[in-house]
């Protein structure tokens, strides 16, 4: 494996292109946006609980919930470190992760953050999300 900086590789930056749009498509509620994001298989463990979303359908209909919620929860995921490996099209982004109310007269207070590890793999020319694991911090 070979570890990457920011902008070193073409999985680095193909990576942090597709999280910056996965980020975006939680922001704005668009779920359409955030399936091609996903593998068909695609595995999150929740930072809290440990509640196992297995697949992209059961990831779409958790997201469809947290998005139908008032005030909901817009949830940012900051990668700090990408790892490529140079033998699999596959990679490991290592991050942060906060949760940010939406509701105004909290002033978009923070409610929750920790760090997070995803792995990607490359499938027909595009980084998808294979896993992803959440460890709830504050």
């Amino acid at each position: 494996m070979t570890s990457s900086s920011p902008g070193s590789s073409d999985a680095d930056l193909a990576i942090r292109l597709r999280r910056a749009a996965f980020n975006h498509a939680l922001a704005q509620g668009d779920l359409a946006a955030i399936g091609p994001l996903l593998a068909q298989g695609a595995q999150l463990i929740t930072g809290t609980d440990s509640a196992v979303l297995a697949g992209r359908k059961a990831q779409l209909t958790a997201w469809k919930r947290e998005f139908a919620a008032q005030p909901r929860t817009i949830y940012l995921r900051k990668p700090e470190r990408i790892v490529a490996s140079s033998v699999e099209p596959i990679a490991l982004e290592h991050g942060v992760w906060t949760g940010t109310s939406s509701d105004l007269a909290s002033g978009g207070e923070q409610t929750s953050g920790g760090d997070y590890t995803a792995k990607w793999r490359k499938i027909a020319g595009d980084w998808v999300i294979e896993a992803e694991l959440y460890l709830t911090l504050r």
